[in-house]
């Protein structure tokens, strides 16, 4: 059994994370190249560019303010927290790449749906992070609030995992199941957790 670290060590953790993700976002915003020509027309034509950044700018942050959340509720650092956090942390840095892709070729089904899976890997890693943050946690796992947040991913690897065959059918009903995860996440909780806590 491994020998847990002093709390403080999450920290580390933390910080290590903001500096990746900030690069990510760094590496995103570096994507967005001025048009050629000095006109309003060309500017317009890069409206696929920017819809893309935005789209992942909130994605990131989405990851960003609940991975916060999980580590405030961490109390150890473990070996097992700490490969999950890279393998986290390495899924996030694909979507720059998905991001450019699909910025580049918004109408193609190969790059929305390659999008959509740079989006759903975080969302697949993020349990086993959310597991070994809160194994040593004081935190009570069966809470109501914890049953909510599992039921929220849940459904927001559904909506990724039927975005892909989607992209094939559709690029901008695609783009709608990642924009619909967005919302579920970045709204105000009240109404939106009584929903996913049934009602209650």
């Amino acid at each position: 059994m491994e020998e847990p670290e002093p709390p403080s060590e999450t920290g580390r953790i933390e910080a290590f994370s903001d500096g990746v993700i900030a690069i990510i976002i760094t590496i995103m915003v570096l994507g967005l190249k001025p048009p050629e020509h000095a006109t309003l027309g060309e500017l317009a034509r890069l409206w696929p560019v920017f819809l893309a950044y935005g789209l992942s700018f909130l994605q990131v942050g989405v990851y960003w303010v609940n991975h916060h959340r999980l580590l405030d509720r961490a109390t150890l650092s473990t070996n097992g927290l700490r490969w999950a956090n890279m393998l986290w942390l390495f899924t996030v840095s694909l979507i720059p790449f998905g991001t450019a892709w699909w910025g580049e070729h918004p109408a193609d089904p190969i790059p929305a749906a390659a999008y959509m899976v740079t989006l759903l890997l975080p969302a697949l890693v993020y349990p086993w992070l959310e597991a070994e943050a809160l194994c040593n946690s004081a935190v009570d796992d069966t809470s109501a609030q914890h049953r909510i947040q599992q039921r929220k991913i849940a459904v927001s690897v559904s909506l990724y995992v039927s975005a892909i065959p989607l992209a094939f059918v559709s690029s901008a009903i695609s783009i709608a199941c990642s924009v619909l995860v967005s919302m579920m996440w970045i709204l105000p909780g009240g109404r939106i957790d009584r929903w996913f806590a049934g009602g209650r």
